[in-house]
């Protein structure tokens, strides 16, 4: 591939592929963008923009037939979409089948478990007798999850009681929507880290982070892990592991737990960067969405180090519901240390991703709360 005549597609317009298209055009590839609204976050920095339904063949044939390699956003793609671009001799990664093993959280558990993974106990529930007999054999509390379309906390609801069975399925909407129950991890911390592998199967895995929840969603990510040696490693082996076992192509976010004996579990891994992965831009020599964009292009894979002693992200998260506004940008802006990201939503909503911030210094803490001081300042 020439790079004086190579773009590069991505199935979806949200932040990862407007900061996935920041690192392509820094290295001379275009970048087209297929998303269902119009003003995504990633078509306002790119002319090569379609709106239309992803999952629609008919749409994505003609977007994909201008593009040299086709990559996705989300793990929300139709696998039968990236089959039919793949039948048409289109270079898709991640591909249909890592896609197929990843999209269905339970066919995920199952690809991971036949690896021999250490991950939480989990099984499918096909009926008010399944979810009751979990309780029975996991004991409460444990979860009870949608097997596609969950994000973001969206899709989970934890079952504290046998009486809180029939309510938390109905809110996940069963029957018509799919479920899987999983046992309750007693974590001491939750963790992640990335894995770029290449076409030809090279890998580069990204230090091991803790990852801080607020109502269930990200709000803070914090680098390296505050955790021994052996277990950054034992979790650096863990998601290569998953990576590999899905025969995963591209950047790959894999979320684990530490639980209380010392033992890191596997979570759950997305097929795509990652929101713990954003610290990356300003802590490590190549960036997550860099690497993700050298991976399924065939290029050599960067160096994913830090080159600072410590980093935190933390997740700016609408606190109101309305149109976006930047007013108090500028106070936001004299925070040593930090940096600011704004994804360009023009909706506010409580809990929406609208932007991050990242703090680099010597000290995790220290950077925490430069990140949050200017949280703070923003009402967005």
């Amino acid at each position: 591939m020439s790079a004086d005549s190579l773009t590069l597609g991505i199935l979806g317009g949200g932040q990862l592929a407007r900061m996935s298209a920041f690192a392509a055009q820094r290295l001379g590839v275009r970048v087209a963008i297929l998303e269902k609204s119009p003003g995504s976050p990633a078509a306002q920095v790119t002319p090569l923009s379609t709106v239309g339904d992803w999952d629609d063949p008919a749409v994505v044939g003609p977007f994909a037939a201008g593009c040299d390699v086709i990559t996705l956003e989300s793990e929300f793609i139709a696998v039968a979409v990236l089959a039919a671009l793949e039948a048409q001799g289109k270079a898709v990664f991640p591909g249909s089948r890592t896609l197929a093993l990843i999209q269905d959280k339970l066919t995920q558990k199952e690809a991971l478990a036949a690896a021999g993974l250490p991950l939480p106990a989990f099984r499918a529930v096909g009926s008010a007798e399944d979810a009751r007999a979990c309780g029975a054999d996991f004991g409460f509390p444990f979860l009870l999850k949608a097997r596609r379309n969950a994000y973001d906390g969206y899709g989970n609801r934890t079952v504290r009681a046998p009486d809180e069975l029939t309510g938390a399925m109905a809110e996940l909407g069963f029957p018509q929507r799919t479920l899987y129950a999983e046992a309750y991890v007693d974590f001491r911390m939750e963790l992640a880290t990335l894995v770029a592998r290449g076409r030809d199967g090279a890998v580069r895995v990204y230090p091991v982070v803790e990852t801080r929840q607020e109502h269930h969603i990200c709000k803070a990510v914090l680098a390296p892990a505050d955790v021994s040696p052996p277990t950054a490693r034992d979790a650096a082996a863990l998601a290569l592991a998953a990576v590999e076992a899905v025969g995963g192509v591209g950047l790959f976010g894999v979320e684990m737990f530490l639980d209380a004996a010392g033992r890191v579990l596997v979570n759950e891994l997305a097929p795509r960067p990652h929101n713990s992965g954003h610290y990356t831009i300003e802590a490590c020599r190549t960036s997550q969405f860099e690497n993700h964009v050298r991976a399924v292009l065939g290029w050599p894979l960067g160096d994913p180090a830090l080159i600072v002693p410590a980093a935190a992200m933390v997740n700016l998260l609408g606190k109101r519901d309305g149109p976006s506004r930047l007013d108090q940008v500028p106070a936001a802006l004299g925070q040593a240390g930090a940096t600011l990201h704004l994804y360009g939503k023009a909706e506010a909503r409580r809990g929406r991703k609208l932007g991050h911030v990242t703090a680099v210094g010597a000290d995790r803490d220290q950077c925490l709360r430069a990140a949050m001081a200017v949280d703070a300042r923003l009402t967005l």
